[in-house]
């Protein structure tokens, strides 16, 4: 591929990645803070039901094949010229950020609040969820942002070179629980001044999948790493927190 080609390519893939990221980013905030009690979704009861939990389902289903053997295969094809290999994780953060998008953008709310918070005790509520998303990008920022985000394969490409991946994480919040990322993304979903059915639904699922989904990513990172990242997990906890000095 000719080199202006190659970099218009990158940047294209990056911006439509950038902008799936941070629209999945701030919908995911917003629907969440409310109890899934605002959003786009007008399917008429009891098919909402219906079209709910396909939204639901959808995200933990696609999100851990693509990171299958086969998934990543088909990753491997979602771009030009030989381009899909090196794209893969750009690929993969904009197809993850288009399924967050839909799931929160287009959930129909059943229209019941159990509860909302007032006074101080929405002050605490809404500190507590600032508090577990900047925990999450901290998390992502010790898993290697790039990654995380996107960029590593755009920014490959754009430099005409291979994805550089980063090592096994085990840094930063990564000392206390081999899943930060998962415990974090949790606690967005329970710190919320606006409880819903909806909400308990989204909340019990998704926190379903954060403690089943990383034995999937476990079981890779033995393939990859071997006897390292067996010591590792031998010293730091599955998902609490275990805190020491």
């Amino acid at each position: 591929m000719h080199s202006s080609s190659r970099k218009v390519l990158a940047l294209g893939y990056g911006l439509v990645c950038h902008l799936c990221f941070l629209a999945g980013v701030l919908t995911m905030m917003a629907a969440v803070f409310f109890g899934m009690s605002r959003s786009l979704g007008t399917v008429s009861a009891p098919w909402s039901w219906g079209a709910n939990i396909f939204l639901l389902v959808q995200f933990p289903l696609v999100h851990s094949l693509l990171l299958s053997s086969r998934g990543r295969a088909l990753l491997a094809r979602l771009a030009p010229r030989g381009t899909g290999v090196t794209l893969s994780t750009t690929t993969y953060v904009t197809i993850a950020a288009v399924q967050v998008f839909a799931l929160f953008a287009l959930w129909t709310p059943t229209g019941t609040i159990w509860w909302q918070a007032r006074g101080s005790a929405l002050v605490a509520m809404v500190v507590l969820y600032a508090a577990s998303w900047l925990l999450l990008g901290k998390s992502m920022s010790d898993a290697g942002l790039d990654l995380q985000t996107g960029a590593l394969g755009w920014f490959a490409l754009l430099r005409g070179r291979k994805p550089v991946y980063p090592p096994m994480p085990v840094t930063g919040l990564f000392r206390f629980t081999r899943q930060p990322i998962y415990v974090a993304f949790t606690l967005t979903l329970w710190t919320v001044p606006t409880w819903t059915p909806d909400q308990l639904v989204v909340a019990l699922t998704l926190t379903a999948y954060c403690l089943v989904g990383p034995l999937f990513k476990e079981a890779r990172f033995r393939r990859i790493h071997g006897a390292a990242f067996d010591a590792y997990a031998r010293a730091v906890p599955y998902w609490l927190p275990r805190l020491r000095r």
